[in-house]
Order: structure tokens, then sequence, then C-alpha cells
């Protein structure tokens, strides 16, 4: 019969904790399971001595942006109007014996208000989490990744040298995001350029290279300016 030694069980103890402890470490309150997939998506991007020292993901539950200060009132006002068109124009508002229903070309007019109307109010918030849930975030000790993995698969990146400036927006909970510039010109079908696709948004853009709602922000800030210091000498 096998006896366990408590010397070997306390040693197999610690050295699982601290396997347990590295992996927080470097993938903040992400779970073991994710924390593999993040390095399942990631490794293939990385070029020959190139070694990952942070990843990531966006926190998928719903964190409110400045973006939001503008959007919920303008998305409730849109929702708010496309309803109240819908029900006058099918006489579902006003007095019964004086309202009747409007043309169908009226009604058919105001579908599509609704469903975006829908879309600004709550839809987004799914879509978001959607997008976030498939949005990996990279630190290497070369440059900066971010992989998105949606639709189609897209990598924007940036490497130390070549990073003028991060800046740290972060909560009382550590959540934070940090943005990097100059940005990579990119064009869409929606967006002509950077400045236009920052500032006339509902919502976050996670394609742009930025590291959205990641948890222990300011750690993570930390160890990027030090790989930029250290790119500079």
């Amino acid at each position: 019969m096998f006896v366990y030694d408590s010397g070997i069980r306390n040693s197999l103890a610690a050295g699982i904790a601290m396997a347990l402890l590295n992996v927080e470490a470097n993938v903040g309150t992400i779970s073991g399971n994710n924390y593999f997939n993040i390095l399942t998506e990631l490794q293939p991007e990385l070029s020959a001595g190139e070694t990952l020292l942070w990843s990531g993901q966006p926190q998928q539950k719903v964190i409110f942006h400045k973006q939001d200060w503008f959007a919920i009132p303008f998305s409730l006002m849109w929702g708010g109007f496309a309803i109240f068109w819908e029900m006058g124009v099918t006489g579902l508002w006003g007095n019964s014996a004086s309202s009747h229903a409007a043309p169908s070309f009226f009604v058919l007019w105001g579908i599509p208000f609704v469903v975006i109307g829908q879309y600004m109010i709550w839809g987004r918030f799914f879509y978001t989490g959607w997008k976030k849930a498939r949005t990996y975030y990279g630190v290497t000790n070369k440059r900066v990744l971010v992989l998105n993995t949606g639709s189609n698969r897209r990598v924007a990146d940036a490497y130390f040298a070549n990073i003028d400036s991060a800046s740290l927006t972060s909560r009382s909970d550590g959540i934070g995001t940090i943005e990097f510039a100059p940005e990579p010109e990119t064009q869409s079908a929606w967006n002509f350029n950077n400045r236009r696709r920052r500032g006339n948004q509902i919502g976050i853009d996670l394609s742009r290279l930025a590291f959205f709602d990641i948890a222990e922000a300011r750690s993570v800030y930390q160890l990027i300016q030090t790989q930029r210091e250290k790119s500079r000498s």
C-alpha cells in the first residue's frame, strides 16, 4: 500500500498554489480555462524571439463610458419617438373614438427606426459583450497587440519604440482602459478616420489599438511603461 508523505503532499500543494498565483498575475481575474484560451489565440501572432508578458480580455459585464453620457439620452429619445410614431400611425395612440390607422407605408416606414432605437437602448450592450468575448489583449517584450476574432481575424499592434504616449483611465475597482498614441490609420465603411471613429460613435470600438475594460489596469499600465523605457535604452 502506498503511503503519502506529508512533506511531498505539502510541496505539491505549494507548487499548485504558486502556479495558480502565476496564472492570476498574468491574466488578472481571468479563470485558468480562459487563460489557456487566450494563449491559444495570441500565440500564432507572436514572432520569433517574442514572449508574452501579460494577456487578458475586456471585462464582459456592462461598463459605462464617457460616450454613454450622450448615447443613453439620445437612444431613449430616438427609441421613444419611434415607438410613439408606430403607436400613432397604427391607431393605438390617442382617443379610440377618433384614432385610426394610417396607410401601411407610414407603418412600415417606422419599423426600421424602432429596431434601431431598441438596438441603441439595450441591444448594443449584448453586441458589445459578444465582441468582448472575442477580443484578446497582449503585452510582449516588443509590443502591445489587440486581436479581434469576431466576423474576421484582425490584429492591431504597436512596438514600444513607436508609442508616443499611453494614457490610463481607471475606476475604483481597478477596471480601466489604456489608450495608445498614435494609433494605426484604418478605414471602415462607417468611419473614415481615427478621429471620427473616436468622437462620433455610440459605445466603444474594440477594434481600436486600446485595452478596454481590463482588470488591474494600473498594473498593466506600469508594465507597458516599463517596457517603453527599456525600448529607449
